[in-house]
């Protein structure tokens, strides 16, 4: 992995020199600006939703436009919850997303507004909302439902065959795409989003807002800032994507540090040979791993695990260290018991797809190929993905079909948001230095492009969504700033640095509750940040 050093020295290169040669102010073509009469928006009637982990939580709907720049036409549902504020100092709607994109965010504002300290949250109305095309938003999008059902043809296309099986479901998904959602496709997308949530805010009646975005979300929470700087107030984005990257290169980028974190959880399973007994030597376990790979192509687990599955199963490990004791013993039974069962479960609660991710994947996918231009010469990616996969295996060929749709999308792409911005307060960023979704050098070029932002990095860790999730020095700074404001202001790049909390141990009575320590906000995180 790069150096800290090495990468501000390239985010100062940039800042000089590429980003330079665009206007300030430069946006997609036709959002430069907000819509000069945004449609009228009627007032949420929230109703009681509530749930065991949050009683006190509403739910409401808004109708928006579909399309923002004809406010007058077809309309759109969003659907919103809330966790009212009870303290007498409201410091007014605190909107919160989970990324994706292709998240949804109706159970994310219960989950913050019980996990940030009570004297915190009881002075916000925290606003959960699902995107235009997810969840309970409608239409909600599903372009071909069973597009994962296993098993999939290997993404690793090692023979013609393989990748003309590979790119025939690709475009299959994408003509599903295009035939059930061509009216819709071209307004999904994160300047759509952007505008839905400030007809949230004015629905609210509120001339500002607060804003907490994970992965994606920092990257819808910089286009609103670039977009509504007046009506920006504290914006925490956590696990912070980087925005001159979107989306091609961010997902080239991802395969390395992805490669790199499936690394570290092989040498953790060697760490603890005496329980898994895979070996002391990691790079032995990492080919016991690509044999177990190559064995389930030739025959898959219980008929459903083959190796597009299992890299899909040991992908969240890439996310979360929690979920490591889990993959390791499925692993551990499958080559030293012959037992496949641990892993067949393995792939049912981390890997499969149901009908909530295929929405998601839909959503993802429209937003991506939209956002930003894409190569539509499918030589290209083949090229691109070899060279990734002799560096990084674990996840070039399996993330490169994943984005595949976006070289055959039906839409045309728009000019990805320039964020750069020195009119906002201050903008709080966190990012773990060996997150694999959202790698380091994103938070790093976000910092320099937010004038007057703040950056708190978590040292040595690999997670994704750092805050709320256990690690208390990371959690006072997140109190801070939303209690009043408070940034840390450092002397260097980095403002304020925090140790990352220690990996897992494997599972005992004790280590098993510490394993599930922050598993609640992984589940609500969106598809592949």
């Amino acid at each position: 992995m790069r150096t800290r050093a090495a990468v501000l020295c390239g985010v100062a290169a940039v800042v000089a020199g590429t980003l330079t040669a665009l206007p300030a102010d430069a946006a997609p073509a036709g959002a430069a600006a907000p819509a000069a009469q945004a449609a009228p928006v009627a007032k949420p009637v929230w109703k009681p939703c509530a749930t065991d982990t949050a009683p006190t939580l509403q739910c409401a709907s808004l109708k928006v436009p579909l399309d923002h720049a004809d406010p007058g036409g077809r309309k759109i549902t969003l659907a919103l919850s809330r966790v009212p504020h009870t303290a007498k100092t409201y410091q007014g709607p605190l909107l919160v997303n989970p990324g994706g994109p292709g998240g949804g965010g109706l159970g994310l504002a219960g989950f913050v507004a019980a996990s940030l300290p009570k004297e915190v949250a009881a002075q916000y109305d925290v606003i959960g909302f699902d995107p235009r095309g997810v969840g309970k938003s409608t239409p909600a999008l599903n372009c071909r439902p069973g597009h994962f059902t296993p098993v999939r043809p290997d993404p690793v296309p090692a023979s013609p065959a393989t990748e003309r099986a590979d790119l025939k479901r690709v475009k299959a998904f994408t003509e599903a795409c295009r035939t059930k959602y061509a009216d819709v496709l071209p307004y999904i997308d994160t300047v759509s989003a952007v505008r839905d949530m400030d007809a949230i805010r004015r629905s609210l009646g509120a001339r500002k807002i607060n804003f907490f975005g994970y992965s994606y979300g920092t990257y819808l929470g910089a286009v609103y800032a670039k977009l509504y700087p007046a009506h920006v107030r504290r914006f925490v984005l956590d696990s912070v994507v980087d925005p001159t990257g979107v989306w091609y290169d961010n997902n080239l980028a991802q395969d390395q540090a992805f490669n790199d974190r499936h690394r570290a959880l092989m040498a953790w399973i060697a760490k603890y040979d005496a329980t898994y007994r895979l070996g002391t030597d990691p790079e032995r376990v990492e080919a016991k791993w690509y044999a177990m790979r190559a064995a389930l192509a030739k025959k898959p687990a219980g008929g459903t695990v083959g190796p597009g599955e299992l890299e899909d199963t040991f992908l969240p490990g890439g996310y979360y260290n929690g979920y490591w004791p889990y993959l390791a013993e499925a692993f551990a039974a499958y080559v030293n018991d012959r037992d496949s069962a641990p892993l067949v479960e393995a792939f049912e609660n981390f890997g499969a797809i149901d009908a909530s991710a295929e929405n998601g994947y839909s959503v993802y996918a429209a937003v991506q190929c939209r956002d930003a231009s894409w190569p539509r010469d499918w030589d290209e990616w083949r090229a691109d993905t070899w060279a990734m996969y002799e560096k990084a295996p674990f996840m070039a060929w399996n993330n490169a079909w994943y984005n595949a749709p976006c070289a055959f999308w039906p839409t045309r792409s728009r000019q990805p948001v320039n964020v750069v911005n020195g009119k906002v307060p201050p903008v709080l960023l966190f990012q773990a230095t060996d997150d694999a979704a959202t790698p380091y050098e994103g938070a790093a070029m976000t910092h320099a492009l937010l004038r007057g932002s703040s950056l708190v990095v978590e040292e040595g860790g690999g997670n994704h969504g750092i805050t709320l999730s256990g690690n208390a020095c990371l959690d006072r700074h997140l109190a801070a700033y939303l209690t009043d404001g408070t940034v840390p202001r450092g002397r260097g790049q980095v403002d304020a640095t925090c140790a990352a909390l220690p990996d897992p141990e494997p599972l005992t009575g004790k280590a098993a509750s510490g394993t599930a320590h922050g598993a609640a906000l992984h589940g609500l995180l969106g598809p592949r940040g």
